[in-house]
């Protein structure tokens, strides 16, 4: 196939990818690839790059798909590098073009404009993949193996550097369409179900398997639809490389301490997300607690009784791990923020499900590592789940109510809020939180999800990131509204993505925590320095910068106040900034410090 220009190629590999909206700010080293995409589709010019990559992130999040960025060559693509490191540690689904000088003074060092030292190498360290278009006759297959290794699991960013004489110049694209390869090939893809694992019988003392179970699913269960684990909407169907299985014996050895637990707990990271009926199947036919980590909310809807959520470390959610005589974990890393730097005591008697061998036993001891994707390591156990014992799942359901509670009791006038935002909100929708004590305290934990791709933070735990998340969740899914919580302190990183939400206007509402600094770290130094450093900061009036922006404004200083803003904002068809007035707010009853541990102390 023919383009005229590298532009028009990357439109066409767009198209197929099913991304119709791109993130980025215009150089004169991309200037082909964005004049082609902001006239076939839509270029969002966002006013950092940074926020390009974190836009894309999300917009691929909250639709189950890719995203796409397009930034510059030099200081351009190495402001997107630290959104690159977010995606990376999400394991998120990024394709990123960058520019790069011509083709004959690549590498030169010659100081040509926007040169750098080595700027594959910056994005190889970034990237789960990194390559650059070197003729007129490799950009297709170049940006198509990129958006492949964006796209298989464990997921990454993938970045192609593409010289800007090469984007200029006719393409020639040999390789196959999406859908081409999709023909041609026998591995498996995203979403589509894989070829089963062995069977291993089940003894015949255990009970039926779970459909064939009497007791019909709790309507939250029956709220996943079996296509849930398929295809999400606009997510291409790309090959990958087929998925690993689990060695049959340490397979046959989980499937029977499966079947010997009356005591189990599951525990839901990010990879859990990837098979949503077979975990709902998992609780339903053993009545075990799901325990999850921030990246594993929603895996099954969290007014769904069985879910604790991501409470692990309360002393009640301690207490049941104490007790549990089976842990099941399914793709989580164990972050050192959700274990207590590490600290949490998990059960002897322990199967690790992980797609990357190198996560099994890494952070805690496995009796049981199975290599395999998620979905088919479940579906293969399915089988040889027994019922727990009835006073243990009435124990779950008892954590899940008492942790609940006591957050709500401690967060104080903050609860109002928390409420609040539910309740303006439909049943699918993305809050997008950047890295605030809101947002760490109870926006992680006591909002409710109900499905993982409206789930939407740094996992990375970078602040400032929140308000491009949101304008790129919004702009997937413009038919639902977004939330975002941020602080003023985050919010100030990137404060000129105002003015990208006041010209793209997403039904967005930007919910701005403000006490006037970095809060999280004022509490740190309160508790255990004698002076502040660094935490008390000046900020705007955001009443009149909303009003210079061309965005709506309302502001929240008591808790009777929470439920009309947010209703209205919430409710409207455009932006609108809401401004948290903390200090009139008032307290939470206890200052949140984070989960980390400062030596000596």
């Amino acid at each position: 196939m023919h383009y005229a220009t590298g532009g028009d190629l990357l439109v066409a590999v767009l198209r197929e990818l099913g991304i119709d909206t791109v993130f980025g700010i215009v150089s004169v080293h991309n200037l082909p690839l964005v004049e082609a995409v902001d006239r076939e589709l839509r270029f969002v010019p966002v006013r950092h790059e940074a926020t390009a990559v974190n836009a894309a992130d999300a917009y691929g999040r909250a639709r189950g798909s890719l995203g796409c960025a397009l930034t510059s060559t030099g200081t351009g693509a190495g402001n997107a590098a630290g959104s690159l490191v977010e995606a990376l540690s999400a394991g998120t689904s990024v394709l990123h073009v960058t520019g790069q000088v011509e083709a004959e003074f690549l590498g030169s060092g010659r100081g040509f404009i926007h040169e750098t030292k080595d700027q594959l190498g910056m994005l190889r360290a970034v990237s789960t993949y990194a390559e650059t278009v070197t003729s007129n006759d490799s950009a297709g297959r170049i940006l198509r193996d990129a958006a492949r290794a964006a796209l298989t699991d464990p997921g990454g960013p993938a970045s192609v550097e593409w010289p800007v004489d090469l984007q200029y110049a006719a393409q020639m694209d040999t390789a196959p369409t999406i859908a081409e390869a999709e023909q041609h090939t026998t591995t498996a893809l995203p979403g589509k179900p894989a070829p089963a694992l062995a069977p291993t019988a089940a003894p015949a003392s255990e009970p039926a398997p779970a459909a064939e179970a009497k007791d019909q699913p709790s309507g939250a269960l029956q709220s996943l639809a079996p296509t849930e684990n398929r295809q999400a909407p606009g997510r291409p169907g790309i090959t990958t490389q087929a998925h690993p299985a689990p060695a049959p014996p340490e397979l046959a050895s989980a499937q029977a301490l499966l079947a010997s637990a009356e005591r189990p707990l599951v525990w839901a990271g990010g990879g859990a997300t990837r098979a949503r009926v077979e975990l709902a199947e998992l609780l339903h036919a053993t009545g075990a607690g799901l325990l999850s980590s921030n990246s594993g909310r929603g895996a099954v809807p969290e007014d769904h009784p069985q879910v604790i959520g991501n409470f692990a470390t309360t002393p009640a959610a301690r207490a049941l791990l104490a007790d549990a005589d089976l842990l099941l974990t399914v793709g989580t890393h164990f972050r050192s923020n959700e274990t207590a730097d590490y600290g949490l005591a998990l059960p002897e008697a322990h199967i690790q499900i992980d797609i990357d061998a190198a996560a099994l036993g890494r952070v805690y001891p496995a009796r049981h590592a199975l290599h395999g994707h998620a979905p088919h390591v479940l579906a293969a156990l399915l089988p040889h789940a027994r019922r727990a014992d009835e006073s243990w799942t009435r124990r779950v359901a008892a954590v899940r109510e008492d942790v609940r509670a006591t957050l709500h009791d401690n967060i104080g006038p903050q609860a109002a809020i928390c409420d609040a935002i539910r309740a303006a909100l439909p049943r699918e929708a993305v809050v997008a939180r950047d890295v605030t004590i809101p947002s760490s305290s109870w926006g992680n934990r006591l909002l409710e999800m109900y499905d993982p791709r409206d789930n939407v933070f740094p996992r990375g735990g970078g602040i400032g990131q929140g308000l491009g998340m949101g304008i790129g969740a919004a702009l997937a899914r413009p038919d639902s509204p977004t939330v975002v919580l941020a602080g003023d302190g985050g919010l100030a990183v990137h404060l000129g993505e105002l003015l990208t939400l006041a010209q793209e206007r997403p039904r967005l509402t930007l919910i701005v925590f403000n006490d006037g600094g970095y809060g999280v770290l004022r509490n740190m130094q309160d508790r255990y320095s004698e002076r502040r450093s660094g935490v008390d900061l000046a900020t705007p009036d955001f009443e009149l910068l909303a009003q210079a922006c061309g965005l709506a404004y309302a502001r929240i200083a008591a808790e009777e106040d929470a439920r009309p803003v947010i209703s209205h904002a919430v409710g409207s068809d455009g932006p609108t900034l809401v401004e948290v007035d903390l200090t009139r707010l008032g307290p939470m009853k206890n200052p949140f410090t984070p989960p980390v541990k400062i030596p000596g102390q």
